[in-house]
């Protein structure tokens, strides 16, 4: 017989870990999708397997940090409640995950800055005292540096092909590179965290981030470019004209059966 005393510990509500963590999961689980759109489009099957793969890791990763949201923000919403039941003003992912895939070139630009940050950033987060959360971030680091791989060698490849693919590649660059500021971004309750050594500051990983994307930039031939306009919003809501399709898709099949089960 289970008695109370035996029954597991419900986290402490944490409101601004929970915001925290939820952002991280909303970024996963937005690129993630985006990226399962490129199944049966992308330029090779095994780019489809690449690419399918990714997004399984990145869904994986959204899980996990949603469930863990779920838990401290006094709710006892579930990663499905929250994937599937939240309106688009509800979501805290950056722009930059949720850029219609457009060009392959703007998919591995876009994969470029989101895979150096992610492995910085997890790989920051796996020193923390938190012991969940550091077994977490030592994981996804892991597994996002694979990704990294990937958009690397695309970078590279694209860059220092043909003079079209290196037009392209160019062009990726400049269309993804005035989203990528949101990632370090800081607000109050993530400054709270961070003063408290509770979980990394964005803003420190952003010089090496900036060095090692920089880095591939230059061995493909092309220079980082230099927007004059930097986008913000999505970690307040606020997002792009594209956002609501992808969201419609992610929820459709919760929202065609409410409450079913599998």
């Amino acid at each position: 017989m289970t008695t109370t005393s035996d029954a597991p510990a419900r986290p402490v509500a944490d409101a601004d870990l929970a915001l925290h963590l939820l952002r991280l999961g909303d970024d996963a689980l937005v690129l993630g999708q985006r990226l399962c759109q490129w199944i049966t489009r992308a330029p090779t099957v095994d780019e489809d397997l690449a690419l399918s793969n990714i997004a399984l890791d990145l869904i994986g990763h959204a899980r996990v940090l949603l469930t863990r949201a779920g838990e401290l923000d006094g709710t006892g919403r579930t990663e499905d409640d929250l994937a599937f039941t939240r309106p688009e003003r509800e979501f805290t992912n950056t722009l930059l995950t949720e850029l219609p895939n457009g060009d392959f070139a703007v998919t591995v630009a876009r994969q470029l800055a989101y895979t150096h940050y992610a492995v910085l950033y997890y790989q920051a987060l796996a020193g923390c005292a938190d012991p969940a959360l550091a077994a977490f971030g030592t994981r996804a680091a892991k597994e996002t540096a694979f990704h990294r791989l990937h958009a690397d060698r695309w970078t590279v490849t694209l860059g220092r092909g043909t003079a079209e693919s290196a037009r392209r590649m160019r062009r990726g660059l400049e269309r993804v590179w005035p989203y990528t500021g949101e990632l370090f971004e800081e607000d109050e309750a993530l400054r709270r965290l961070a003063a408290s050594g509770r979980v990394p500051a964005p803003a420190l990983v952003r010089a090496e981030w900036e060095e090692r994307v920089g880095a591939v930039i230059a061995r493909a031939g092309l220079t980082v470019p230099v927007p004059s306009w930097s986008a913000r919003g999505g970690r307040s809501g606020l997002h792009t004209e594209e956002f609501g399709p992808l969201i419609a898709e992610l929820q459709s099949v919760r929202r065609q059966f409410p409450g079913g089960t599998w």
